[in-house]
């Protein structure tokens, strides 16, 4: 990771978790986000999510509502969980420059 990533990263109060040749990990309060790599070094933004009581769950949408998946529930997600996550991913997006 270059130095103006790592800075970006820090100006959005995100964090790097771990990286291997696969998938980076960030977080940024209860929030959760894998970022994968392709070929020649392409980065795309995988399942964003938030650490709740159950573990990590999703963000998914069941008949037009937010919901939060986890392994073995699902609860729905609040307005602020739904703001929070998105919040997250476009800050995300802007600090690793992803265009998509």
């Amino acid at each position: 990771m270059t130095p103006e990533i790592e800075a970006r990263l820090q100006s959005f109060g995100i964090g790097l978790v771990t990286e291997s040749p696969a998938v980076s990990i960030f977080v940024r309060e209860s929030c959760v986000a894998m970022v994968g790599r392709g070929a020649g070094g392409t980065q795309s933004l995988g399942s964003t999510g938030m650490i709740t009581e159950n573990g990590l769950a999703y963000l998914v949408w069941r008949e037009g509502q937010p919901r939060l998946a986890a392994k073995g529930s699902e609860v729905a997600a609040a307005p602020e969980q739904v703001e929070a996550i998105r919040r997250f991913s476009e800050d995300l997006k802007n600090a690793l420059q992803l265009t998509a």
